[in-house]
């Protein structure tokens, strides 16, 4: 992480936060000072050196912004006069997005499950078993002699003993309880039990129009800022709940030459590589699945054999003004 600074007519701040870079490089692509270096992005994934993994040269860097703006992931912000420019209206903005739409989520939290960057915050709330179901549980512990068959094979674990006898010094010391706010009143406790200590009675059918219909709720909220637009989540979710659109449309292909071939299983350093889980290996070959792909780029610097290519069709950066930017940032859809 870093955080470089320039006061004058404006105060200009450039910040870089590690936790939401993918090292793709872009930002080292498109300075047009050649300031910004990316550091071994493989060792870094793997865990075998801890470091950014970019650096500055904060000597050469004019805070011109264009790291900043070209970089999808949020990992570098430019600051004028405390104001992010992403913010502003004369600077180009990232139309990608990624939004759960309440009213068709069912809180399933297969997308919680998936997000490879754990940026879905997901809580669901269920109704308490005490409201679904009635009955009675009683345990006569003059006659439990603490066998334990009940909790064993009690299907929602509502039974507790404590202090299962090892000898007859333990015996005062047992104890049999039965959680209300689990227990189900399906009987197997009572019909197991060996010496009949245990009554129960289920009476949920005979209170049934008085039960409420259960009603989930609960929240899921993607993080933006951390969100690497992968559409795992979309992909998997049942109710077709979320919308992502990625910064990128295009293709990433593996150019194989009789002298350089993949070299997946000895090698795998885009899958190590890939922010969103969208790398296997196959056969011994690096399979990318685009639906998961968000074709920034990472795996094409980490491959060794340099067979990796990645072609960007189209962008969702819009309100470029600036023709000099505007050549930039156009040599993202360049081939790489």
């Amino acid at each position: 992480m870093f955080d470089i600074k320039r006061e004058g007519e404006q105060h200009r701040n450039l910040s870089y936060q590690d936790a939401n870079c993918l090292g793709c490089g872009i930002c080292v692509e498109i300075c047009p000072t050649d300031s910004l270096r990316l550091g071994p992005i493989v060792p870094i994934a793997r865990g075998l050196i801890e470091m950014d993994l970019v650096s500055i040269n904060a000597d050469s860097c004019v805070f011109c912004g264009l790291c900043s703006v070209a970089c999808p992931f949020e990992a570098l912000s430019l600051n004028i006069d405390g104001i992010n420019v992403k913010d502003m209206e004369e600077y180009p903005i990232w139309e990608v997005e990624s939004i759960v739409d309440d009213d068709d989520c069912i809180y399933c939290g297969r997308c919680y499950e998936v997000c490879p960057q754990d940026s879905i915050i997901f809580k669901r709330n269920l109704p308490e078993t005490k409201d679904l179901v009635r009955g009675e549980i009683d345990i006569d512990e003059d006659k439990c002699i603490y066998c334990a068959y009940c909790a064993e094979l009690c299907p929602v674990g509502a039974i507790d003993i404590k202090n299962i006898p090892t000898s007859s010094i333990d015996l005062l010391n047992n104890s049999i309880d039965v959680d209300l706010s689990k227990c189900v009143f399906c009987g197997v406790c009572k019909r197991i039990c060996p010496e009949n200590a245990i009554y129960e009675v289920c009476a949920t059918c005979m209170y049934s129009d008085e039960i409420k219909t259960p009603k989930i709720t609960g929240n899921t909220f993607i993080v933006e800022e951390s969100c690497v637009s992968c559409s795992w989540c979309s992909e998997i979710c049942p109710s077709d709940a979320i919308s992502i659109v990625k910064p990128f449309e295009g293709k990433l292909e593996l150019i194989e030459t009789d002298e350089k071939i993949c070299k997946g299983d000895s090698c795998h350093a885009c899958q190590d590589v890939c922010s969103c889980n969208a790398v296997s290996i196959i056969d011994g070959k690096s399979v990318t699945n685009l639906d998961f792909c968000n074709l920034c780029g990472a795996c094409v610097t980490a491959c060794p054999q340099n067979i990796r290519v990645v072609s960007r069709t189209t962008m969702k950066l819009n309100n470029i003004n600036s023709e000099t930017w505007n050549n930039i940032l156009k040599t993202l859809l360049a081939g790489k």
